[in-house]
């Protein structure tokens, strides 16, 4: 009986083992539009909805990148042998690790700030883009993909955000020479074009729903910053 017991206690061993092989076979097997991937048993639900957010504002990025090298052709034509795909593919690099020597090796809010400063003669699309990539990516910890031990900071999602808002005031007010630094908006005819403040106004709520889901998470407040006209960039910490 003790034999006869062992042997089907191994059979029943032996059938779990192939069930779950071939349950994992299916799965990493599987080429639907939301690819399941072995690598996402180690995320929770909070990391996949993380990396479609930061996903979706990557998106964002590029696009205003593209319609602000249309609308400023002039500066990408001050670094020779530079297209639109030569930056994307130069801005939007993860792990962003890599500094720029024409950004004076800057990143995040100073790259930013280095784009609107008047004696700056280098690409200022290139600066203000690379600021606002790296900015955002600092804000989901530089992080390429989220997994289970990977907890995002919500103070730095909501400053993120404010920081956007403090930049779209800069792109519609710095001027040099009676002319804005950088031209977003304009107006067609009697119809004012107003593409960029939707694109910056859905980064803006990506960044602060994220805010409020890991708020939620952690269950900490967030220190809501008074908005003044002109303010200075809000930190992004480690």
């Amino acid at each position: 009986m003790h034999i006869k017991g062992k042997n089907i206690l191994n059979s029943l061993v032996k059938k779990f083992l192939v069930f779950t092989l071939f349950c994992i076979f299916l799965l990493s097997g599987c080429t639907a539009s939301s690819e399941f991937r072995l690598k996402n048993l180690a995320k929770t639900n909070i990391d996949i909805i993380s990396e479609l957010h930061m996903n979706q504002a990557i998106n964002l990025l590029k696009t205003l990148t593209e319609k602000l090298y249309k609308k400023n052709p002039w500066e990408l034509q001050k670094v020779p042998d530079q297209t639109i795909d030569s930056r994307m593919k130069q801005i939007f690099i993860c792990p962003n690790e890599k500094k720029y020597a024409e950004l004076d090796f800057k990143k995040s809010i100073d790259a930013i700030l280095l784009g609107f400063e008047p004696e700056f003669k280098g690409d200022r699309v290139f600066a203000i883009m690379v600021g606002l990539y790296t900015m955002i990516h600092k804000s989901y910890n530089s992080k390429c993909e989220l997994f289970m031990l990977d907890y995002l900071n919500e103070q730095n999602l909501y400053n993120s955000a404010r920081n956007i808002e403090i930049l779209v005031w800069r792109l519609n007010t710095r001027k040099m020479d009676d002319r804005l630094i950088i031209l977003t908006n304009s107006f067609e005819g009697e119809i004012k074009n107003l593409s960029y403040e939707r694109l910056f106004g859905k980064l803006i709520s990506l960044q602060d729903t994220m805010a409020q889901i890991v708020a939620g998470r952690t269950g900490r407040q967030i220190n809501q910053a008074v908005q003044i006209v002109g303010m200075a960039f809000l930190p992004i910490g480690l």
